[in-house]
């Protein structure tokens, strides 16, 4: 007996109109809910992951602890998607662990003893290489380096200049000529050596527990401010490391820092040319010293063009800081460790 033929088909072989349109609507109609079912699959874009980037910080870098709720990056500084804590017990959810290096014990014992795949070990410091110690022992251990150089996977300063075209310049009162605050002072030091020699043809006005004379937090600035020169000696001097001497008790303070530290150029890359004064652009420490005390009112004025153009940002919260770590972590490299830290940061 002959099969019978699923579709009534017309003499010619193919199906009739009414069993093709039916036919056709149901295609329609399914996909459409394949649209409604699968937006995103369809369009070829992956689902946007939803859940906030959890940031476990091991050891909170300073000794005072401040406020950590789930919300601080967005609320201090609009931050969004972004869950700091410190709470250890949340190691297996945490997508990146923070761990300062003034924090870290020597050997391993106070490492998290498992880390979950696709976690990445963040490693945060901003001294100096000659101020850290015990490097050697952090060999295969973290993914990514945070630190005031440029060239760190997340790049924190101690401060820098934003735009701000107010077109206005402010310069404090000045009562003396030269200012230094200094808390560590060590004759091996280059800075010392410099002050020392400096100090034969200029009076320089010292504060800071060196000389016994500390300043209160409130006090640092206005002080500083009254000198038209300001000491921005740094205590050791290497490839971007230009601290809060520069950006706080000198630019913010409105005085013209005179800086040592790496060469012109670096510190070009942070601030105007014409904003500093460096050491090396004199034969001599009696030429800069000449150089300081002659200068007429109008050169000196000179050196604030950048106050129409900028102000200063100085970075003070390492809540903000960790938090950058937010923003930076969509275009970090991925499966990166380094293999010798100490290699990497003391060259």
């Amino acid at each position: 007996m002959p099969r019978a033929s699923p579709l009534p088909r017309l003499p010619w072989g193919w199906p009739s109109v009414k069993v093709v349109v039916t036919a056709g609507v149901f295609v329609t109609i399914l996909w459409n809910l394949r649209f409604f079912l699968h937006p995103f699959r369809v369009s070829g874009e992956a689902p946007k992951h939803t859940e906030p980037l959890v940031v476990l910080v091991w050891e909170w870098p300073s000794k005072q602890v401040p406020n950590i709720s789930r919300n601080i990056c967005h609320e201090l500084y609009g931050i969004t998607g972004c869950w700091l804590t410190m709470e250890r017990q949340l190691l297996g959810r945490a997508d990146v662990v923070v761990f300062p290096h003034t924090r870290l014990q020597p050997g391993r014992d106070t490492l998290p003893k498992e880390r979950p795949p696709g976690q990445n070990w963040v490693w945060v410091s901003l001294e100096s290489p000659s101020n850290t110690k015990a490097l050697a022992g952090w060999k295969q251990t973290f993914n990514w380096v945070m630190t005031y150089r440029r060239d760190s996977d997340i790049f924190i300063p101690y401060g820098k200049l934003v735009p701000n075209r107010s077109a206005t310049v402010n310069i404090p009162t000045k009562t003396n000529l030269v200012s230094w605050v200094i808390s560590n002072y060590h004759r091996t030091q280059k800075r010392a050596e410099v002050y020392k020699n400096l100090s034969k043809y200029l009076h320089v006005n010292i504060y800071g527990k060196a000389n016994k004379k500390p300043l209160c937090k409130d006090c640092l600035l206005p002080t500083t401010s009254k000198s038209k020169f300001y000491l921005a000696f740094e205590n050791s001097i290497h490839q971007d490391y230009i601290t809060e001497k520069l950006w706080r008790n000198s630019l913010m303070a409105g005085t013209v820092p005179v800086v040592l530290g790496p060469p012109r150029a670096n510190y070009e890359q942070f601030v105007p040319a014409d904003s500093f004064i460096h050491i090396d652009d004199f034969g001599s420490l009696a030429e800069l010293a000449t150089f300081l005390k002659t200068m007429n009112t109008s050169r000196y004025q000179q050196f604030f063009a950048w106050q129409k153009r900028y102000s200063v940002k100085v970075y003070a919260d390492w809540r903000e800081r960790i938090c950058t770590i937010c923003t930076a972590y969509p275009s970090l490299p991925r499966g990166r460790v380094y293999h010798n830290l100490e290699s990497w940061f003391k060259t």
